[in-house]
């Protein structure tokens, strides 16, 4: 994602002070609490993550109704397929941890291990992923996002012409059959809210026209026009293209972190720790989005 590389400050009634992640990809946004912030700083951390494909604010302390009036100003909270492992009382908030209370687990743990796209097996996949860090470990479970923007950029022009127009075959079914942590065989009505869909490779990001690279791993069933094993191993190769080192920000969690990703032009994985010796607690939040094009 495209962005001045040297540190900008912004106007603003707070003191907003803005700094590349990485090379041209993300913003981190110091000096701005997110749970009392003008609505003008708001417009702007919005818009930061619009042009650079992920924010990080350190040092937060967001209460749930905090978290859902934060994100709120990217769009319109998306729910969750699973309800399992909401918070109490706040269904928009999914847990994400390793810590067994009464027997039973609070969360879902290693979620999101696996390069990937949220939500990429719905007709809207979502805007954005926000996970906030109540409990981290001391070492591992690190979030890691490539920049589809940047790798698109980055493939030869007669690579890019081949890949134009290709479609994927996304399915949830197909996807939770099959994972590798917890397989499972969907209940007949979730299976029903969730058809399989067709989404674009490459699709167009609607704020700011850039185009990238999108595969996703796990939802998809098959390349349109490449059926069988031929598309998929095209797939793999285009998923190593795209999480090459020069392409991947690595994000070390620490209390009171608040991270938000665009899916529209990333992919993340979530990396596994020692589970037996710490404990993790996240809290995870979608909004929604457009028909990918």
């Amino acid at each position: 994602m495209s962005t001045s590389a040297a540190q900008t400050i912004l106007p603003s009634t707070e003191t907003m002070i803005c700094a590349p992640l990485r090379d041209d990809f993300g913003t981190l946004i110091s000096g701005v609490d997110a749970a009392t912030a003008s609505d003008e700083t708001l417009k702007k951390v919005v818009d930061q993550f619009e042009r650079t494909g992920a924010i990080v604010l350190r040092d937060q302390k967001m209460q749930p109704e905090d978290l859902k009036h934060f994100l709120r100003q990217f769009g319109e909270l998306e729910g969750h397929t699973l309800q399992e492992y909401t918070l109490p009382g706040h269904p928009e908030i999914y847990i994400l941890s390793n810590i067994v209370e009464n027997g039973r687990p609070i969360g879902a743990h290693n979620d999101g291990v696996g390069w990937h796209t949220d939500y990429s097996y719905k007709e809207k996949p979502v805007k954005c992923t926000m996970l906030y860090a109540v409990e981290v470990p001391a070492e591992g479970s690190d979030t890691l996002l490539a920049d589809c923007c940047a790798a698109y950029d980055a493939l030869p022009t007669d690579r890019r012409e081949k890949l134009e127009g290709l479609k994927l075959h996304h399915s949830y079914k197909f996807f939770m059959e099959n994972r590798e942590h917890g397989r499972m065989k969907l209940p007949p009505e979730i299976e029903r809210a969730n058809p399989d869909v067709v989404h674009p490779l490459i699709r167009t990001h609607p704020a700011n026209g850039r185009k990238a690279l999108w595969p996703s791993t796990g939802t998809v069933k098959e390349v349109i026009g490449m059926p069988g094993q031929e598309g998929l191993d095209m797939l793999d190769e285009l998923i190593a293209f795209v999480t090459q080192d020069q392409f991947v920000y690595r994000h070390k969690w620490q209390v009171g972190d608040l991270v938000l990703w665009d899916n529209r032009c990333t992919l993340h994985t979530g990396t596994l720790f020692d589970d037996k010796k710490y404990r993790r607690l996240m809290h995870r939040m979608w909004a929604k989005g457009g028909v990918p094009y």
